[in-house]
């Protein structure tokens, strides 16, 4: 499945970062969560970690939302993260799976995963949450993006190319559960229904990775 995924991106990138240039399919929602992301962050200037930044769209995103933040991303895909290097030279981009990043413990500020779960099947999203953990520093913050709901769904010739994804819907009740279950409080959650080009919801979770002193709460948006 890894390599799967990792051919298939490399295949699309091209035409992906094309297709996608910035974040003018995001619902206005959607981008109010990310900017609830980067003032959720305790500390200036931040540190955050884009997993699975894919070309670097986002990454332009929070730039924008915040020229002072310390920026590094991750991507499974060599063929992505080229795209992304030649629209961010001046970043560290490093390629990297989820479940094995390349940093040190208490690392980061802020990690986002936009859409970049969606690969991943729901029994092996504790591994990935592990790890988002490990690298968050106490209080730090973790914002998930993906479709939202139940089973996994085949994408052929994504992007116009002859290659097959696998994708898996998040039912939120078990994201946030999970997320519970690894070491985070749950922060804000969010739940939109599709819009009339979308074909699934959409779900968001903004959740702090937790210290002893620091119990879990629950509030919902």
């Amino acid at each position: 499945m890894t390599d799967a995924t990792r051919v298939g991106y490399d295949v699309v990138a091209a035409s992906y970062a094309e297709l996608l240039p910035d974040t003018r399919y995001e619902a206005p929602v959607d981008l109010a969560m990310v900017r609830h992301f980067v003032d959720a962050m305790p500390d200036r200037p931040a540190s955050v970690l884009e997993a699975g930044c894919g070309t670097g769209r986002m990454i332009t995103f929070l730039t924008q939302l915040d020229g002072a933040l310390d920026i590094t991303g991750s991507d499974l895909s060599p063929g992505m993260l080229a795209q992304a290097r030649s629209r961010h030279p001046d970043l560290d981009l490093v390629v990297a799976g989820h479940a094995a990043l390349p940093f040190d413990d208490d690392r980061f500020d802020g990690v986002l995963a936009w859409y970049s779960v969606i690969h991943t099947p729901p029994h092996e999203l504790g591994a990935v949450f592990d790890e988002f953990a490990r690298v968050l520093r106490p209080g730090g913050v973790l914002l998930l993006g993906y479709q939202a709901g139940t089973g996994d769904r085949r994408l052929d010739r994504p992007y116009g190319h002859d290659v097959e994804l696998t994708a898996y819907l998040h039912h939120t009740p078990y994201v946030c559960d999970a997320l519970r279950a690894h070491g985070f409080g749950i922060d804000t959650v969010l739940d939109r229904a599709a819009r009339p080009a979308e074909k699934h919801a959409q779900g968001f979770v903004l959740a702090r990775s937790v210290t002893p002193a620091d119990p879990p709460a629950s509030r919902r948006a």
